[in-house]
């Protein structure tokens, strides 16, 4: 997936156009999803956005020192995934004495985060009973978080397609939770 270039050369401006077209295009087309991925592994928003920073800054770095990138996709979620790791290694965990000593009193009302996930549940459990096709398209759309472009071509439709069958699956699917 990744090479380097064992000898360090000097970059023209060109390269560095390059590179920073390249980044820009990934920061446009993965930031939300590596946001996404990293605030759930987390659970805080700030240390999420801070991890996906910390990722495009190690792939500008290795782009830079004549690195190549075959997938940007998938190596960016490969270097989140390990800055994530390392961030659990850096927690320190604190008994609840401690936690009260400074002032924590438990007790939030996470009720409307129990129905979202109970809701989302309930919607997954109800992808199954839809046609065949629709529940593909949302399968992959919603659950794998693949692009229309990138679903296209692993279907071989056009993307105009795509976009009716998942309009018409999430229509099906409001539709199905509704009587349920």
């Amino acid at each position: 997936m990744v090479q380097s270039r064992t000898s360090y050369t000097c970059m023209t401006k060109k390269d560095t156009l390059e590179i920073h077209k390249m980044m820009t295009n990934a920061h446009h087309d993965f930031q939300k999803g590596l946001n996404t991925r990293a605030f759930f592994k987390v659970g805080n928003h700030a240390t999420g956005e801070d991890l996906v920073q910390d990722t495009f800054m190690k792939t500008w770095k290795h782009l830079v020192n004549g690195g190549k990138i075959h997938m940007m996709k998938a190596f960016l979620y490969h270097i989140l995934n390990h800055l994530i790791i390392d961030e659990y290694r850096k927690r320190k965990s604190s008994s609840l004495d401690d936690l009260l000593e400074k002032g924590f009193e438990p007790g939030v009302d996470d009720t409307e985060q129990l129905f979202n996930k109970f809701d989302g549940k309930a919607l997954l459990l109800l992808i199954h009973r839809l046609p065949l096709k629709y529940r593909d398209i949302l399968n992959m759309h919603y659950i794998k978080d693949l692009t229309l472009s990138e679903m296209s071509a692993i279907t071989g439709t056009s993307k105009n397609t795509i976009a009716v069958q998942m309009h018409r699956g999430v229509k099906k699917l409001k539709s199905l939770y509704e009587q349920s």
